[in-house]
């Protein structure tokens, strides 16, 4: 996910002699500049002092030399992102990173396309630095990051919810964080217990397990999270899966819109439903608003909705998502808040 400029420096072309009006030494000499400042990584100051000239004059000399087409630059990035989504994305939302990657038109409406995964891999490779701890939810796109990591520098990995189901642990989350550690050469903290609890009371003795402790106390030490987002239908949210149809029902009256790691918000971003999370093994919404870099990864378009609930909530600072999910996003009514405003919008 490496972008790329790609420096051109020229000579005088037959259409640019009398464009430019530059004599053949002022052109040699703005090639020499700018080769040394574009191509060689040199300094002004360095590039004043080899030829004798004020640091004033290099950079009158190189904004010519860009004016008059003596320069090139060109902008590359890889064909599947998307840099123009992005960077509107970006802006819109006031998030740190936006990662936008093109969706195949026939995959739509599909969620969390497995390369959101391989993208989201390469950008923690970015944010990620020795000493870090790096949280990871549950959630299909969150499997694909791990299974796609590469690179990831040293660091403690630690596993932020519960699995979706106990028997599937080992392909699942508590695989994921061992992938992450495995790659990172760091220690892991894995959760072997249930997302989901039958009463709070369960989830309570379960939090003081003593595997199950150990990886909570991370939870104020995380400094990257990584996490899925899901609507709030059959087969989007991992969630709304595991609840009974009475339940569903009466989220649904909430006004629920989106989950995220066992939390539930309405499409203003307002938590609901408060007493779900008494019996989930998760993190805080305030710890996580705490987390100085918290990464959502979500796409789809039947997504969209879900993912500008979370955005609007501030607990996500950062973004990978595609094309037709960020299409949607770009359209979802009135312009929210900064997303690195982290204040929670239900208030103190």
């Amino acid at each position: 996910m490496n972008s790329s400029e790609e420096i051109a420096v020229s000579g005088m072309s037959a259409a640019g002699r009398s464009a430019m009006r530059m004599g053949p030494a002022e052109l040699v000499q703005a090639a020499a500049m700018a080769r040394r400042f574009y191509l060689e990584g040199k300094s002004k100051i360095q590039i004043a002092e080899e030829f004798g000239v004020s640091r004033f004059k290099v950079a009158r000399v190189l904004e010519t030399a860009l004016e008059r087409d003596l320069v090139r630059i060109e902008i590359r990035v890889p064909a599947e992102l998307d840099a123009e989504r992005s960077d509107a994305l970006r802006a819109r939302y006031g998030l740190r990173h936006a990662v936008v990657v093109e969706s195949p038109a026939e995959a739509a409406e599909t969620p969390d396309p497995e390369n959101l995964g391989e993208v989201a891999a390469d950008l923690l490779g970015e944010l990620v630095t020795e000493g870090d701890v790096l949280g990871l939810a549950w959630g299909r796109s969150t499997i694909h990051m791990a299974a796609a990591l590469d690179r990831l520098a040293p660091c403690t990995v630690v596993q932020l919810t519960g699995v979706y189901d106990a028997g599937t642990a080992e392909r699942g989350s508590v695989e994921a964080v061992r992938r992450a550690a495995q790659v990172s050469g760091g220690d892991a903290h894995p959760i072997y217990a249930p997302m989901l609890l039958p009463d709070a009371a369960t989830a309570e003795a379960l939090r003081h397990q003593t595997g199950i402790a150990r990886a909570f106390e991370y939870f104020d030490k995380v400094t990257v999270a990584c996490v899925s987002i899901g609507s709030w239908e059959p087969g989007i949210s991992t969630v709304h899966d595991m609840l009974t149809d009475e339940e569903r029902e009466h989220y649904a009256s909430l006004g629920v819109a989106a989950e995220m790691s066992a939390h539930l918000f309405d499409s203003d971003g307002r938590r609901v439903g408060r007493d779900l999370g008494e019996r989930c093994i998760t993190v805080k919404t305030d710890q996580l608003r705490r987390v100085p870099e918290v990464v959502a990864i979500a796409g789809g378009q039947r997504k969209g909705p879900a993912i500008d609930a979370v955005l609007r909530s501030g607990l996500v600072t950062s973004l990978v998502t595609d094309t037709s999910a960020a299409d949607y996003l770009m359209a979802a009514g009135p312009a929210p808040r900064s997303a690195l405003n982290r204040s929670d919008p239900d208030g103190p």
